[in-house]
C-alpha cells in the first residue's frame, strides 16, 4: 500500500472570477492532476486561500443569486442573498461554491476539511 504524498498549494484569489477559482479548487482537492488519480481514493492535495474578500463575482450575480436553507418547520424557508453573506463572510461563499462542485458521497467531507482560508 502506497503512501499518500500531499503537497500544500496556496492560491491568492486576488481579481479572480469565483466559479473559475472553485474549479481549480476542487481539481487540487480531488487530486485529479496526479497521475496515480481514483475517483474513489481520497488522494487531493491541501489548498490554503489568501484574500478571498478581493474575489470577483460576474454578472448580476450580487444582487440575484440567494442560498436557502429550511427550518424544517412549516413556511421555514430562510434565505440570504450573496451580497450580505459576501460582506460578511466571503471565506464561506467560496467554501459553499467548492462544497457543490465535490463529488456527493463519502470523500467530499472529508476534501472539504482540507481547504483552509487565510487573510
Amino acid at each position: 500500500m502506497e503512501k499518500i504524498q500531499r503537497k500544500k498549494h496556496t492560491i491568492d484569489a486576488t481579481d479572480k472570477v469565483l466559479g473559475r477559482l472553485a474549479v481549480e479548487i476542487t481539481v487540487l482537492l480531488r487530486g485529479k492532476g496526479k497521475a496515480n488519480f481514483y475517483p474513489y481514493k481520497n488522494m487531493g492535495d491541501f489548498v490554503e486561500v489568501k484574500n478571498v474578500d478581493k474575489m470577483r463575482v460576474t454578472g448580476r450575480k450580487m444582487d440575484q443569486k440567494k442560498y436557502f436553507r429550511h427550518s424544517e418547520y412549516l413556511g421555514g424557508v430562510k434565505e440570504t442573498p450573496l451580497k450580505f453573506l459576501f460582506e460578511k463572510r466571503p471565506d464561506e461563499v467560496l467554501r459553499r461554491a467548492v462544497y457543490g462542485m465535490l463529488p456527493k458521497n463519502k470523500l467530499r467531507s472529508e476534501a472539504i476539511k482540507r481547504l483552509k482560508f487565510t487573510k
